[in-house]
């Protein structure tokens, strides 16, 4: 008898925990592309988050793994507009521990120069979205 009571309160305390720390689901969505890496780190792209602006450019989420992780380089992410026709991007937002953390306030197009990574995330985002139009 008492080895049921127990038991029940244990399950009930576990469905109480359970509902008030719901699991993030968000974490779970992502499908992540990588592109071929530098000598900085590696560079990732979200697959599932590619959407379309009403400007004709492509919003995707991105994140940047540098090679040594520790508190002054770790992981950046990036939420990315990127213009197809002129092979050009700029960083709607970045982040550290959640996408969007903090908003840009200079959304003036860019150049990558040469940057691996990021023409690497240019070239796969708008061919796979070229190819799923």
């Amino acid at each position: 008898m008492e080895f049921n009571l127990l038991k029940n309160i244990y399950i009930g305390y576990l469905v109480l925990i359970i509902i008030s720390f719901p699991l993030r689901l968000e974490a779970l969505s992502h499908n992540w592309i990588a592109v071929p890496n530098s000598h900085y780190g590696n560079q990732i792209w979200d697959k599932n988050s590619v959407q379309r602006n009403q400007d004709g450019s492509i919003r995707v989420l991105s994140k940047f793994i540098p090679k040594s992780n520790n508190k002054v380089t770790q992981e950046i992410l990036y939420t990315m507009d990127i213009n197809c026709s002129e092979n050009s991007f700029r960083d709607y937002a970045v982040g550290v521990k959640e996408f969007n953390e903090f908003k840009n306030n200079n959304l003036e197009w860019k150049d990558p120069h040469g940057d691996r990574l990021i023409l690497g995330v240019i070239n796969q985002v708008c061919t796979f979205n070229q190819n799923n139009s």
